[in-house]
């Protein structure tokens, strides 16, 4: 088993410098413990961009499956040696001494590589394992007059999915991320240890080893859209043994470190050693990714792609958008109370092809990203990819009631001082601000605290209430507030949806949809904090009949003049037209006359869709996992069994009342849906789990809609849950607003469930 396994390593990850040296073995540690490390160091790889082989992970995965306690760690010690640069021992009294390990000792300029540290731990010691070198470059503003020979910096990757410090079993397993400023042969002294006083005497706490540093090559990237144009792309580059470039590691903006792929223009570069590469190429999930190899050689200095694309919306008028972006305040990001400027957000958008992107400014960079905020779009902006700054109300004010996204704002600051401390505590306050001043809002990551133990739509469990979704929203629909031009105006435009479980974002806007409210849905991503891989994945389609603008996109998220959808499938122009026996049909489009078809009497009505949607020939997986796994919204999750193929459902009051099965191969489909209305309802088209349109509201005989007594109760049951949860967060002087604002909910919806059948 052993033999076989370093063979693996060898041959998948090219890093072994020497068949003879041989690490000590560990034979007396707990398995258990052991193993967790174990996988928890193959996710940290992951991360690292520095991913074990397929073969590596079968390999230490049939070893957390072996009967003996012997067999796991000899497995696990015959993978992982062959990739240590050092073998660090603390002995029973806490000192360390450090071997050389058998990894090739190969880096690249300008870039890190990750080695592993085995570390024997006989003291049990749970300090943090640290490592140093002369040979380290001096900070930045640091006198180097006298250090010429310093040329590579290096780190103990102690952050997440590992722990902080060691864990204090005997043996475990620390990666090492060493970076090279130069090519050639190059030296360096590394010492490792565990606190003050922990190293051993006569120098044995370090070790000399040399390095063979490959140099970089600027790689010029030609990079053209379908038509030829120069323009941005994600490019994920890897080498042979699958490690990503730029390494992740120490990444600046506009580059991230937590992901695989750069965003690059047409004319920039790409620093590269010689070797052979997989660079696969994306603009967002409307055009097809392309792998191609690129072989860099002293004299290979270009990259050549031209994007493909399988549909574009933009083309018709339908205009992709993301209201729910961060530049900062995540964890993700080196400074998160700082975060990254307008020109690294943008590139993002650009990148992904998503014309909108709102930057919102929220609670731990409030301070420092507020200074950014102009009312208008950033200067960054390149039409027609447009970003501005808006604000989320996340960590101050009413954010433990919901957080709120509030887009198209003149002013970010509620009056009353110059940060965050003075806002509201009750939602409602904040929506009448906002409202006043022309922004359109709605509640953020909507189905969070709305988790129930059912998979169905809708259905009538009342949720806890005790989240920071679209919790308080039970109450704010039921309320008008004054508009900027002082009028009335719906407290509330939209939910948000695409970045939590879909059956608790859907359930309550279809739960409150049959109380007759008229919210509309916009799809967001809440970048990098629910999803960091990329801008884009939830995203809003909103048609404009002229030349794009944010306030223009915002206006048509609030009119319903759009659709929902992870990018994957497409569902626009949809119309809904009445016939009757005695008079002539109407129709309305979807977003006309604010998406209201008013007729006199019952009918048939007929719904049409223009639908496109794109699977690969076999199955991701996403499909198969639970509702309350990411991600959220997938095609995926809409395909049929092993076919290529999708439903697609009219969806009246809630209910799923016909369908239609679609090939999933990217070609556009003109679909025809006709069923009887007898009363006031609304209706929408949906791809369950990947794209959903606004609704359109088919208003018989001027009376309300009133689908569902059931729907009504739920709401009416959902505002008592919030209050019980929420009262405790309210500021005692607003307490009596609070106490009004709810009473008019219950008002509301007890009215409605007299009204409803």
């Amino acid at each position: 088993m052993r033999s076989l396994a370093i063979a693996v390593i060898v041959m998948s990850c090219g890093l072994a410098r020497s068949a003879e040296t041989v690490l000590k073995q560990a034979m007396a540690v707990d398995t258990q413990p052991l193993i967790v490390q174990c996988r928890r160091l193959v996710e940290a790889l992951d991360f690292l961009g520095a991913p074990l082989g397929d073969s590596a992970k079968h390999v230490i995965d049939q070893a957390t499956r072996q009967n003996t306690p012997e067999a796991v760690r000899e497995a696990i010690q015959a993978v992982l040696d062959p990739l240590c640069v050092a073998e660090v021992e603390i002995n029973p009294e806490s000192r360390v001494r450090v071997n050389a390990g058998p990894a090739r000792c190969e880096l690249d300029q300008n870039g890190w590589r990750v080695f592993l540290v085995k570390v024997h731990n006989a003291a049990g010691v749970t300090a943090v394992l640290k490592a140093q070198s002369p040979q380290a470059l001096p900070v930045a503003g640091a006198d180097s007059s006298e250090v010429s020979d310093r040329w590579l910096d290096l780190i103990v990757f102690n952050d997440r999915p590992l722990s902080a410090t060691l864990s204090g079993i005997e043996l475990e397993y620390r990666p090492l991320l060493i970076y090279s400023r130069d090519a050639g042969k190059r030296s360096a002294v590394i010492a490792f240890d565990v606190g003050q006083g922990t190293q051993d005497i006569g120098f044995r706490n370090d070790v000399t080893l040399t390095f063979e540093c490959r140099p970089a090559i600027d790689v010029v990237l030609h990079i053209s859209d379908e038509h030829g144009a120069p323009t941005t792309a994600a490019l994920e580059i890897r080498d042979r043994q699958n490690h990503v470039y730029p390494s992740p590691m120490k990444r600046i903006a506009p580059d991230m470190h937590f992901h695989p792929q750069v965003y690059r223009r047409d004319g920039e570069t790409v620093r590269l050693p010689p070797g052979e590469y997989q660079i696969q190429s994306t603009r967002g999930p409307e055009y097809l990714p392309q792998t191609q190899t690129l072989r860099v050689t002293a004299d290979t200095a270009h990259f050549r792609v031209r994007m493909r694309r399988w549909i574009d919306p933009s083309a018709g008028g339908w205009w992709s958008g993301d209201h729910h972006i961060h530049a900062a305040g995540c964890g993700h990001y080196s400074k998160p109370t700082e975060g990254v400027h307008a020109v690294d957000m943008i590139r993002q958008c650009q990148g992904e092809d998503l014309k909108i992107g709102a930057n919102l400014t929220w609670g731990p960079c409030f301070d420092y990203q507020k200074q950014f905020f102009t009312g208008s779009v950033d200067a960054a902006s390149t039409y027609p990819y447009l970003l501005r700054y808006d604000v989320e109300v996340s960590g101050f004010g009413s954010h433990e009631s919901g957080h709120l996204c509030l887009l198209r704002l003149r002013q970010q600051m509620y009056p009353g001082g110059d940060s965050t401390s003075h806002w509201p505590t009750l939602g409602l306050n904040t929506l009448r601000w906002a409202q006043k001043q022309g922004a359109v809002c709605g509640p953020a990551h909507s189905g969070l605290g709305l988790e129930v133990d059912s998979d169905q739509l809708p259905n009538y469990v009342v949720p806890p209430f005790d989240g920071i979704g679209a919790n308080e929203y039970i109450v704010d629909v039921t309320h008008q507030v004054e508009g900027p031009d002082g009028t009335d105006v719906p407290a509330i435009d939209f939910i948000s949806l695409c970045d939590t479980p879909m059956i608790s974002e859907l359930n309550i806007w279809y739960h409150t949809l049959n109380c007759g409210f008229r919210t509309r849905v916009s799809g967001e991503t809440d970048f990098p904090c629910v999803y960091g891989e990329r801008v884009g994945m939830g995203r809003s389609y909103v048609k404009l009949p002229g030349k794009l603008t944010y306030d223009d996109w915002c206006e048509g998220i609030s009119r319903g003049a759009s659709y929902v959808s992870d990018g994957r499938s497409h569902l626009m122009n949809m119309t809904a037209r009445h016939t009757a026996a005695d008079r002539e049909s109407v129709s309305v489009s979807l977003g006309e006359n604010d998406s209201e078809l008013s007729v006199g009497d019952a009918g048939d009505i007929i719904v049409s869709c223009d639908v496109a949607a794109l699977l690969p020939e076999a199955s991701t997986g996403e499909g198969r996992r639970p509702f309350t796994d990411k991600p959220y919204w997938h095609l995926e999750r809409a395909r049929i069994g092993q076919t290529r193929e999708v439903l697609v459902e009219l969806i009246v009051n809630g209910l799923a009342i016909a369908h239609q099965r679609i090939a999933a191969d990217g070609s556009l489909q003109h679909l025809l849906f006709e069923t009887q209305i007898d009363r006031s309802s609304w209706v929408a088209v949906r791809i369950f789990g990947s794209s959903h349109t606004n609704p359109i509201f088919i208003i018989v005989g001027n009376q309300p809609i009133r689908a569902s007594a059931r729907s009504a109760q739920w709401c009416l049951d959902g505002v008592e849950r919030c209050w019980e949860q929420k009262q405790r967060f309210l500021h005692p002087a607003e307490l009596s607003d609070a106490e009004s604002a709810y009473e008019h909910a219950r008002i509301a919806y007890q009215q409605i469930l007299t009204q409803s059948n």
